[in-house]
């Protein structure tokens, strides 16, 4: 009896340990890395940081704050294949809480925010590799894309 007691725990032990393990891979209940990447800034045509590193398997919630008076693309090709898309949701501050006003879901491979607006693109890298097409393709006046002007950048997954 007293062995069948000591299975009988071993099982429980192991059957919550097994869906510990299980939940770090449920991306419901992941808290989202956040990492922010600023498109544009007053005058220049970047983005900051420059390159962007991120890790296969983890959820991340990429914020794209556009602080210039243009509007900017986030767009790699590259990158949407080496991802998986929870959402995209567009905020807006209202009173000092950010609040969403539309959400996207499916295959993402360009975004457009404007000035003064952020995006939130919901993520999980699945591939390792590096994206070096990371760019803003809006022309200016004079016929230049904003990636001519340097508006270019790299993604980095692990």
């Amino acid at each position: 009896m007293a062995s069948f007691r000591f299975a009988l725990g071993a099982a429980v032990v192991l059957g919550v340990a097994s869906g510990a393990a299980l939940a770090a891979g449920d991306l419901s209940r992941q808290t989202p890395i956040e990492v922010t990447v600023d498109l544009g800034s007053p005058g220049k045509h970047e983005f900051a940081p420059k390159q962007l590193k991120f890790e296969t398997g983890k959820l991340y919630k990429l914020i794209l704050r556009n602080t210039s008076s243009d509007p900017h693309y986030f767009t790699s090709h590259a990158f949407s294949q080496m991802v998986f898309t929870r959402k995209v949701q567009v905020t807006q501050q209202q009173n000092g809480k950010a609040v969403t006003l539309a959400e996207f879901k499916g295959a993402i491979r360009e975004i457009e925010v404007y000035p003064g607006q952020s995006a939130e693109w919901w993520l999980v890298p699945v591939a390792a590799g590096r994206a070096s097409d990371l760019r803003c393709d809006i022309k200016t006046s004079d016929g230049k894309t904003h990636a001519e002007l340097g508006m270019t950048g790299e993604i980095v997954i692990e």
